[in-house]
């Protein structure tokens, strides 16, 4: 962002600091779900820790539409509490528009990760946070940086598109995890 100028850096400086606000409820329910499903699946009740992941992605994804709408549709008044400069804050909002995606996305994300990591899968949680950083959110950011001119819509899709990604293969994981639990048992069974 540096490269792009003064203004740019500083209106994703600006957008960020209201993305961390605005990313408190996800933040928090991954947060509480680990916890919460490593104490149901140590007490051995697995279906009580799913339910758990519906209902913080269903908190996340109620949470989500406000605080996408507040990105959308507020997000250069926000703005404008951080700096008087109108370029800088209108900047921000662009950033903030292609950032309202998110707002759903990590509801899911949020939870799942908390999930995983209260199953105890932290070195999962590692590599799809590795894969989202460097495989995606960077590379698509460098790629949009290049438009000519670079907007920072285009630039800021790159924090969804990670987000997109990192669920998915959250998904296969599960699928994975399934399917070798499946086999393990039909294979103890037939001893």
């Amino acid at each position: 962002m540096n490269s792009l100028g003064v203004d740019s850096s500083a209106s994703v400086g600006i957008a960020e600091k209201i993305c961390g606000f605005l990313m408190l409820v996800p933040s928090s329910m991954g947060q509480a779900m680990s916890a919460y499903v490593a104490q149901a699946d140590g007490a051995g009740k697995r279906r009580r820790a799913f339910q758990a992941l519906c209902y913080g992605i269903a908190i996340g994804v109620v949470s989500g539409v406000g605080m996408a709408m507040l990105s959308l549709f507020g997000g250069y008044q926000l703005s404008m509490l951080f700096t008087t400069d109108a370029q800088v804050a209108y900047g921000a909002s662009q950033y903030l528009d292609a950032y309202a995606v998110d707002c759903f996305l990590t509801a899911f994300l949020f939870c799942l990760i908390g999930y995983a990591t209260g199953l105890g899968h932290t070195m999962f949680v590692l590599l799809q946070g590795l894969l989202g950083a460097f495989c995606v959110r960077i590379p698509v950011s460098l790629f949009m940086s290049r438009e000519v001119p670079p907007s920072l819509f285009h630039i800021g899709l790159a924090t969804p598109a990670s987000s997109l990604i990192q669920i998915l293969s959250f998904l296969l994981f599960f699928l994975w995890l399934r399917r070798a639990k499946a086999d393990s048992s039909r294979l103890s069974g037939s001893v």
